[in-house]
């Protein structure tokens, strides 16, 4: 056994309260680090979903954008269809034109409530195409002075004109040198 002196309890009741002091700072310390790592954590984990919610919405945009740019390209296409269909049209109306020109007569538009309808190589041909339309032929009569939207079906002959560089209805005068708009 051993024999502890008055001294030697004070020295360990010192020493003692040392290792209680310095456990409750390290505990402390403890305590702290443990807040800082929650902390850490509840702001890593808000920035994770943040992140997660910022990549579904790109994820719906992308393919938002992908769709709008999978119709663009099919309107793109259709436009190329249609600007080739009407680059022939032009072509054909053009060649018509010339032969209308060589054979001194002119072309005929024909209007329907105003709105131009369709061409023709000549007047019987426009008479012959609205009758399939349902007009019977024998409603045709002289032009009137009523505005072309009065008028159901209405031919405007037309000519090609060097001077202005497109299209003239053959009522309408050519223009003389130095006419026209400056």
């Amino acid at each position: 056994m051993r024999i502890v002196t008055a001294g030697r309890l004070r020295r360990l009741e010192r020493t003692s309260d040392r290792a209680r002091a310095r456990a409750r700072e390290v505990q402390g310390q403890a305590d702290a680090a443990w807040v800082r790592h929650l902390r850490l954590v509840r702001e890593l984990t808000d920035r994770a979903e943040m992140a997660e919610s910022d990549a579904a919405i790109l994820r719906d945009h992308v393919v938002e954008f992908e769709a709008a740019l999978r119709k663009a390209k099919v309107a793109l296409e259709r436009a190329d269809i249609d600007a080739s269909v009407l680059r022939e049209r032009v072509r054909l109306l053009e060649a018509k034109l010339e032969d209308a020109r060589r054979a001194g007569r002119s072309l005929v538009l024909l209007l329907h409530w105003g709105e131009p309808h369709s061409i023709h190589a000549g007047r019987e041909d426009a008479y012959a195409y609205a009758a399939t339309r349902g007009v019977p032929v024998n409603t045709w009569g002289p032009s009137s002075d009523r505005p072309a939207a009065e008028v159901n079906w209405r031919l405007v002959p037309f000519i090609g004109d060097e001077t202005v560089r497109g299209l003239r209805s053959v009522a309408v005068p050519a223009q003389q040198g130095g006419e026209g708009a400056a």
